[in-house]
């Protein structure tokens, strides 16, 4: 302050005054990290705003003293009041944020307000604040409230900075008239508004903790409206009221935390930064002191679910009497299911004058309920929420849950159960892994949710194939299957693998659902097996007949294989995303129909018969026998037993039709799902060059087989999608790759020896490589050109990744002595490591 009077005094300019408090400013906020750490961000938001207070305050008072001088009259005679808006106003301004700022006036005589407020505006935003800012005469404030509903919003969180408290009062006086002026409207709208914003940010284990469900908008939208109904100014007020003291307090702490989580995303991002990404999430768990990554991401997930739980129920329980629509009363009376219960075009609804009522009796009307899916209104929510249970349950309410699990809309039970916060309480097993992140780089849910949403899967198959096995299977099958669906990760978090923990973890709740024992067995192998599908599908040769009876000694039996291959579509499917596509699809097809072969075969079935029974099928078909003798004689001899293996008798010959065309190559690109490009040459293909080049997209899976007369077949498929105004760049990309002298430096891969497996025992005709690595740009295509340098012929290439790994798997043919000389596939696939 002496140095801003220093300058005053000596008529010094604007620039040095923005100068002064642009370096007080920058000091401030240097200290902010440390200020954060020293209390692990406990009340860090408070205290932020209190100092921009002072800062504002010392702003305003030093422009008042620049205009007049030594005569500066009393503050509260300035018709001027300077009031935070948005976080700012309810204490809650984040480092990066905008410091939301009304400036209110009055027109009086003798005082030049608007150029006092532009001065203070050059001021703060010369000095580097970050100001959102508004400036209204009073007596606009209502006719501008009612032009935008993000106005009368920002208004709700008015509060008073510094300036004059005659011109506050007034404003005041119009923000209390806003607040009691189309309150219905205002409501409404702001309902509808988070119902939207809720469906756009769901959850999720990498959370928005402002726009999430349960995050800080949530507890916005419950002060708005408790702000526009009872006119307090802080949520507190309501206690006892509204809700009791331990349920305000148990939301408050779940507020704090994500107020807390929220400044670390700040401070350490530098940036305006509100999602909990994965790489965020050490550096966030150290500075509030967690010494468990799981742990905090764990508790960031409970306080959200606590946030979102009491918002639906108290914000439902503020606003009936503005949203009941009186001439549904008879209608709701029709749709009685008991007192204070009814039922009405899908959504179930619960009176809040209804006393509690036992979990039983909560079950009953669930299960009363016709089976198809249903919403559930927060006044039942409220039921559910605090019902009491007792320990252990009753008989009879695992006999409810039975009866549940048997209907064929169990997913929106199951959401409604973890809503109200009791799916624990009902299924035991799932209070270890009760909001548990899975740091994995490929489940986008946390287990709890990732389970229900699996259901929700199982309940809605969209394959034709798949549903077709599915309502094959007995009441018995369906309800045990169901019951594995959602306790299958409930092992998770355990130093023992989880599928094994799973597998004894849920026998006894099946007994309890008195499944026979041959059901028992079934569920515990299914739980054991449970990621074994896919990992074969995805990671494995599945034409492999040492490959297909090592799976089916795990699964068991056809049944087990059946259950296996919808649990298993159930399960990718709940994982999120876009994790199961076309080409998973076809893979654990692939792999289901190869290994029933195996299953409904008591004998073992070698390459050679498989290939026989396929070449039989193949020339049975129409479109085989009009095709030229010498051409069928070609096809029937193409080498690789694998072509045969992999295609449909239709594909085999359409293959063979384009073979026959080709004269130097042919190509063609298809982008209806992913990108998929066919390729037949009889002239050298550049291979490396063509994955160099479009190294930006992501392979799924890459087929090279040799047919007949020189040709050779590739079949690239992508997993990303591409627009069809690309597919013209890719193919002028592709005629490039014709040319072999053409070559793109590519960027540095790091391979090691160890992540890479050569099994030469393969078969007696090809062997396979094998990469397991961190996942690299260009790392595909670096590969292929050691191949194309070693002159090792690839017949398939099987491409699974993640975010962060690699597991793929090549079969090479055995020629060229390769398998007596490996040491030379190593030094070259690790040469620049």
């Amino acid at each position: 302050m002496l140095q801003i009077e220093d300058i005053i005094e000596k008529n010094g300019s604007d620039f040095e005054l923005s100068k002064l408090f642009k370096a007080f400013i920058k000091e401030y906020k240097t200290s902010l990290p440390k200020l954060f750490e020293k209390s692990q961000g406990k009340d860090f938001l408070v205290r932020h705003t209190k100092q921009l207070d002072s800062i504002i305050s010392l702003m305003y008072k030093t422009v008042l003293r620049r205009m007049f001088g030594n005569y500066l009259p009393m503050r509260s005679s300035i018709p001027i009041a300077i009031v935070a808006l948005g976080s700012y106003g309810r204490e809650q301004l984040c480092v990066h944020s905008d410091i939301d700022l009304l400036i209110v006036y009055e027109k009086v005589d003798g005082f030049n307000s608007e150029l006092i407020i532009e001065k203070f505006f050059y001021l703060a935003l010369d000095s580097g604040l970050k100001l959102g800012h508004r400036v209204h005469e009073v007596n606009d404030l209502f006719s501008s409230s009612n032009k935008d509903i993000t106005i009368k919003t920002s208004l709700m969180e008015a509060r008073f900075v510094t300036g004059s408290t005659l011109t506050w009062l007034s404003c005041s006086k119009e923000l209390n008239k806003i607040r009691l002026h189309n309150q219905k409207e205002f409501i409404l709208a702001k309902i509808e508004e988070a119902q939207a914003r809720r469906k756009k940010y769901p959850n999720s284990m990498q959370p928005n903790v402002k726009e999430s469900v349960g995050g800080l908008r949530d507890s916005n939208l419950i002060f708005w409206v408790a702000k526009t109904i009872y006119g307090i100014t802080s949520l507190k007020d309501l206690t006892g009221v509204l809700f009791l003291d331990e349920e305000y307090k148990e939301y408050r702490a779940a507020l704090e935390l994500l107020f807390r989580v929220r400044s670390a995303l700040h401070l350490i991002a530098n940036k305006q930064e509100d999602r909990l990404l994965l790489e965020r999430i050490p550096e966030v768990s150290h500075l509030l002191g967690f010494v468990s990554q799981q742990k905090m991401v764990t508790k960031v997930l409970e306080a959200q679910w606590r946030i979102s739980n009491f918002t639906q129920i108290f914000v439902k329980k503020m606003t009936r009497s503005f949203i009941v629509d009186m001439s549904n009363v008879s209608k709701f009376r029709k749709n009685r299911i008991s007192r204070g219960i009814y039922e009405s075009d899908g959504r179930v609804y619960a009176s809040y004058n209804l006393e509690i009522l036992p979990l039983n009796k909560l079950l009953e009307i669930l299960v009363s309920l016709d089976d198809k899916p249903y919403h559930f209104d927060a006044g039942f929510l409220n039921q559910l929420t605090y019902t009491k249970i007792s320990y252990p349950l009753q008989t009879k309410t695992y006999s409810l849950l039975r009866e549940l699990f048997k209907r064929k809309n169990m997913y929106s039970f199951l959401k409604l159960f973890y809503d109200a916060g009791i799916l624990h309480h009902l299924f035991h097993t799932f209070k270890k892994v009760l909001h548990m992140p899975q740091f994995d780089g490929y489940h986008y849910y946390p287990v709890d949710i990732h389970s229900i949403k699996c259901v929700e899967a199982l309940e809605n198959i969209k394959e034709p194939y798949i549903k077709n096995i599915y309502d094959e299977f007995s009441d018995d099958e369906k309800l045990l299957l169901k019951i594995v669906t959602l306790l299958h990760d409930t092992g998770k978090g355990r130093v023992q693998d989880h599928s094994e923990v799973g597998a004894k973890l849920i026998v006894p709740f099946v007994k309890k659902m008195k499944l026979k024992d041959e059901d028992i067995e079934r569920c515990v192998t299914l739980v054991k097996q449970h990621v074994t599908m896919s990992n074969v599908a995805f990671k494995q040769n599945i034409h492999n007949e040492k490959t297909l009876y090592k799976f089916m000694s795990n699964v068991g039996d056809m049944k087990n294989l059946k259950l296996l291959y919808v649990l298993t579509y159930a399960d990718i499917n709940g994982v999120g995303g876009d994790t199961y596509n076309s080409f998973n699809s076809n893979l654990l097809m692939e792999l289901y129909v190869n290994a029933l072969e195996v299953a409904q075969n008591s004998g073992r079935i070698s390459d050679a018969t498989k290939r026989i029974n396929i070449e039989k099928r193949v020339q049975k078909v129409q479109e085989f026998i009009q095709l030229p003798k010498l051409l069928q004689n070609k096809l029937l001899r193409v080498e690789s037993n694998l072509f045969f293996f992999k295609h449909t008798p239709h594909d085999i010959i359409e293959i063979a039709k384009k073979a026959a065309q080709t004269k130097a190559y042919d190509f063609s690109i298809h982008t209806d799902a992913s990108l998929i490009i066919e390729i037949y040459r009889k002239i050298p293909l550049n291979i490396g060059y063509l994955l160099a080049s479009l190294s930006h997209l992501d392979v799924a899976s890459m087929e090279i087989f040799t047919l007949f007369d020189g040709v050779k077949y590739f079949k690239i498929e992508f997993i990303e999608h591409v627009e069809s105004d690309e597919a013209a760049e890719i193919e002028n990309i592709i005629n490039n790759a014709f040319d072999m002298s053409r070559h793109i430096k590519l960027k540095d891969v790091t391979i090691y020896k160890h992540e890479i497996n050569i099994d030469c025992e393969h078969s007696l005709t090809h062997a396979e490589v094998a990469v397991n690595t961190q996942n690299q740009k260009g790392l595909l295509a670096y590969i292929m050109e050691c191949f194309e340098e070693l002159g090792i012929n690839i017949v398939t290439a099987k491409i699974h990744s993640t975010k962060h790994k690699v597991r793929d798997s090549f079969l090479i043919e055995k020629q060229n002595d390769i398998c007596n000389n490996v040491a030379k596939i190593y030094e070259l696939l690790t040469k620049k490591s």
